[in-house]
């Protein structure tokens, strides 16, 4: 059962290893019952240190009582882990007492047991032992073969021998007789809680597995080997989820042609649980149309979008989409903070977390991001409340990403109650699960990195105390060297790939002479040849629109691909430039250029989308000195020379719409855009730049020296 997998209970503390191991309690939880014979004793102190059952008083524990199939539905479902506070389907029973009826309804959900008819569970009646070995043999998911029906007990029928036969074979019990299993006897409270105690592992441990994907950006190619990857894990693993943790939109050719309509097709052929929201979700709200598409793939989603710290209630496109609560979720609801999900009677609370970074490196209008630890907090009472103790969040807040806004790291250690925290934004590819233990018992971090490229997989066992024990991840390369294609998903991506293979082949009548480097860690760390000729392009249409216009600047975070050498086509355009930014002109001081530029260079050497890429301008800078305070001279060019800038003077610029507006945390620049000194032409990024290539002689763009770490000289 645990093959492989990491036992936690050496990393958390020494009171949670006897706990969730179930071997031995401490002396003060021994029990003090006068009729609990040795042979019984360990077994008995497990079901009462645990607070399964209790005594018939201080001194009797009743090992020799019968007991009825109520009380026996009872004390299973608290083995299981089941909760007094959870929201079972009622089954129908009318002769189970309140007491019970929160056991009885959770096992049938659970299929583990069955009633006598269909309104009566026959919740009087002694338990004999062939019902405890169908009910525990469900209960403990143990292998029960069907084509059993005839064992060496001579006292067992053809309708109790395949589960007779598991209990058996599992060491949770044995025949009174060579010949007989006491197949209608009465069981004893003593026996039921031996039996409970050899199948602990399997009836009051719960195994889940989590299958996982975040900022896929549309690149649905390979979704076709992830939906094989899938459906044999899933016959392999009876309890399991499937999750994202955003960021959809946004990068393939597929978003930037269909703006998630493709994506949520396959989504919901693939049955996935539940997916937060990623800050790329938001990049088309400065569009004509807002947060439109990303509302109609809200209402086309076959699962719930899932948001803790986000309200959208001032954005009409999301009009009696949202429900603020932690549910099952309803047929009329798209957007909650968390859900519950039933995984064969289990349930599972999960919530949504989306950065609060959002509004300043997308373009979110309306939509409020609220504080992150907050929310967790809130949603984590909210589930316990119901008696949940399966936790997992779905965040898209990033591994390791800047603290002053929010990561996963500090998730974990201010937030008690979370099991699993499903990653995603940073791109980080965690091979192995992260292991934290801030609150005596772990939280799990994981994370697939980007583009579809991996699905991510944690496979864990939960103790009854709602507590991971044992987990193993992995990270599964989906592509066609590992699985064969699914046809049911290459049929619904047909029409769509056909589409932007047509794309794709549209020349725009241009060579590249050179590679054109737009390499994420290039782009985000230093000068390239692509960035350079980005901005050359930028400046060569604002200089068009106002003569005045003397430098342009681009954010890295904005080029997300390389040209290679050879004919351009207009898929290799929109490969780079998928969001489909417009032209901004913008008037700014030269302190205000100054200011800029200190914070594209402030996280370097770590790479940032923040980072500009310039044309126009030139400047130097040192990246050992600290953030704020490392950049040197700063030229701009006049004519066919560059001249020392003043930081008194006003200059015309142009960038892109997201940047000029102060997406990535540029505060001078939100202020520039908040006094009104920023127009909007309405030229599309990637039309700007097939429009500029088209005029050069040779496309042959050179790294300048136009952006120098002088501490690298």
């Amino acid at each position: 059962m645990f093959k492989n997998r990491k036992f936690l209970a050496s990393s958390i503390t020494a009171a949670a290893v006897a706990i969730s191991m179930g071997s031995v309690v401490s002396a003060e939880d021994a029990t003090s019952f006068k009729d609990v014979a040795p042979q019984y004793k360990t077994a008995v102190d497990y079901l009462v240190s645990n607070g399964f059952t209790k005594g018939f008083s201080a001194t009797q524990f009743g090992t020799d009582s019968n007991i009825k199939r109520a009380d026996a539905a009872v004390l299973v479902a608290k083995a299981m882990g089941f909760s007094e506070k959870g929201n079972y389907a009622d089954a129908g029973f009318k002769d189970v007492p309140s007491r019970a009826k929160w056991a009885v309804n959770a096992l049938v959900e659970a299929k583990v047991v069955n009633g006598k008819t269909k309104t009566s569970f026959g919740s009087e009646d002694i338990l004999n032992r062939n019902e405890t070995a169908k009910l525990l043999a469900n209960a403990g998911q143990l292998d029960v073969n069907n084509s059993v029906s005839k064992i060496e007990f001579k006292d067992v029928n053809s309708a109790f021998a395949r589960y007779v036969d598991a209990l058996v074979k599992s060491k949770i019990t044995q025949g009174k007789t060579a010949t007989a299993f006491g197949a209608t006897d009465a069981v004893k409270r003593g026996e039921l809680a031996l039996f409970l105690h050899r199948g602990e592992k399997e009836v009051s441990q719960f195994d889940l597995f989590v299958m996982h994907t975040n900022d896929t950006h549309a690149y649905l190619d390979n979704t076709l080997y992830r939906a094989t990857a899938i459906e044999g894990l899933r016959v392999a693993n009876k309890n399991n989820l499937l999750l994202d943790a955003g960021d959809v939109f946004s990068g393939d050719l597929y978003s930037t042609e269909f703006k998630g309509e493709a994506d949520v097709k396959i989504m919901n052929s693939l049955n996935y649980d539940a997916m937060t929201f990623g800050n790329h979700e938001f990049d088309l709200g400065s569009s004509a149309e807002g947060h439109k598409k990303l509302s109609e793939f809200v209402k086309a989603a076959n699962f719930p979008l899932l948001s803790a710290n986000i309200d959208f209630s001032k954005d009409l496109n999301f009009k009696g989409l949202q429900t603020k609560s932690y549910t099952i979720t309803p047929k009329d609801s798209h957007i909650q903070n968390g859900t519950i999900l039933n995984v064969n009677g289990h349930q599972v609370g999960v919530f949504g977390l989306t950065t609060e970074e959002t509004p300043t490196i997308s373009s979110t209008g309306a939509v409020i991001f609220n504080d992150y630890i907050a929310s967790a907090k809130a949603a984590v009472k909210a589930f316990e409340d119901k008696g949940i103790t399966k936790i997992i969040a779905l965040s898209h807040l990033g591994y390791n990403d800047n603290v002053t806004f929010d990561n996963d790291l500090e998730l974990a250690k201010q937030v008690k109650g979370i099991d699993i925290i499903v990653g995603g934004h940073t791109h980080t590819e965690l091979k192995e699960a992260v292991v934290k233990n801030h609150f005596g018992e772990p939280t799990l971090i994981v994370q697939t990195g980007s583009n579809g490229a991996n699905l991510g997989t944690l496979d864990v066992t939960f103790n009854v105390k709602g507590e991971v024990i044992v987990q193993k991840a992995e990270l599964l390369p989906t592509n066609k060297d590992k699985y064969a294609a699914n046809e049911t998903i290459a049929s619904i991506l047909a029409p769509y790939k056909d589409k932007i293979d047509v794309i794709k082949k549209e020349s725009v009548g241009v060579d590249a002479a050179i590679k054109l480097d737009g390499e994420r860690a290039d782009v985000r760390t230093k000068e390239t040849n692509l960035g350079n000729l980005i901005a050359d392009g930028m400046l060569a249409k604002a200089k068009e629109l106002d003569p005045e216009t003397v430098f342009a600047f681009t954010n890295a975070g904005g080029i997300r691909a390389s040209i290679d050498a050879g004919d351009i086509t207009v898929g290799d355009v929109l490969g780079v430039m998928p969001y489909g930014n417009s032209l901004a002109l913008i008037t700014l001081k030269g302190s205000e250029i100054n200011e800029m530029l200190e914070r594209s260079v402030d996280t370097l050497p770590e790479q940032s989308g923040a980072f500009l890429h310039i044309s126009g301008l030139k400047f130097e800078f040192d990246s050992t000195k600290p953030a704020g305070s490392r950049v040197g001279k700063v030229e701009v060019k006049q004519g066919d020379t560059y001249v020392p800038i003043d930081p008194t003077k006003l200059y015309k610029a142009t960038s892109n719409t997201f940047t000029a507006g102060g997406g990535d945390n540029y505060e001078v620049l939100k202020k520039v855009y908040a006094e009104g000194r920023v127009s909007e032409p309405g030229f599309v990024d990637y039309l700007m730049f097939i429009d500029y290539i088209k005029t050069l002689e040779k496309v042959e763009p050179k790294v300048e020296g136009r952006i120098v770490d002088i501490s690298k000289k």
